[in-house]
């Protein structure tokens, strides 16, 4: 039986933090939340992390109630350097759940972005940004998007085509997580992908949007906050 993890905004009467995420089952029955996640600040706030985040950095809370009484996991950046970063995934208790690097495109093993997730005593999943058929189609029509985005900005008309953002991760010869782009969701095929490190993985995909994305963790304001976190 697969899951689909699913980022998306908050409502406001599922409180103030910003953004939920829901998990659904394939054998039915409707999405529920798991966590609702935000932005853990630096000391500098906003301004200090939205600069930390160009070079690849992210720092994330899950937490298991609207309240923020009790996290269910935190994700923190252990190195971001040269287009690649490694973020580690805790647990309620700081212990960890699983790593996930990221390798830029040209910067990393390859022409496309690499996600590499690994979960302790499980085999390490690989995932490629984007297949390499329509990666070609989409660079041969840039010229075509560069018109259709001027046409954008003087017309307020016409749509520049995203890029590819698919992601398929191969394990062992299984395809455990799937990022389907169509849906902003995580389609989770093994049974031994732990909810939490899904959470966090989709919190960490949905962070690098691309300049014609919405990355839901750049934002330059906070919500108001009408309750106390319990540290």
């Amino acid at each position: 039986m697969s899951r689909v993890v699913t980022l998306r905004r908050a409502t406001a009467a599922e409180g103030d933090v910003g953004h939920v995420v829901e998990l659904a089952h394939s054998a039915g029955g409707g999405p529920r939340v798991v966590a609702h996640v935000e932005r853990e600040l630096p000391e500098g706030g906003i301004p200090a992390y939205l600069a930390a985040r160009k070079s690849g950095a992210r720092s994330f809370v899950l937490w298991a109630d609207p309240g923020r009484r009790t996290r269910m996991a935190t994700v923190v950046t252990a190195s971001a350097t040269h287009g690649v970063a490694t973020y580690r995934v805790l647990d309620t208790h700081g212990g960890l759940i699983g790593t996930v690097v990221r390798e830029q495109a040209l910067r990393g093993k390859g022409l496309r972005t690499r996600w590499t997730v690994a979960q302790a005593g499980c085999p390490e999943a690989v995932g490629y940004k984007g297949r390499v058929f329509w990666w070609y189609v989409w660079w041969l029509l840039s010229g075509v998007q560069v018109a259709i985005a001027v046409g954008s900005l003087l017309n307020d008309g016409g749509e520049v085509a995203r890029g590819p953002r698919r992601v398929v991760w191969r394990a062992g010869g299984e395809v455990p997580l799937e990022f389907r782009s169509d849906g902003d969701e995580i389609q989770v095929r093994a049974h031994w992908v732990d909810q939490r490190l899904a959470a966090a993985l989709s919190a960490l995909i949905r962070s690098f949007d691309g300049w014609l994305g919405s990355p839901w963790d750049d934002e330059k304001e906070e919500r108001k906050r009408t309750g106390r976190a319990k540290k």
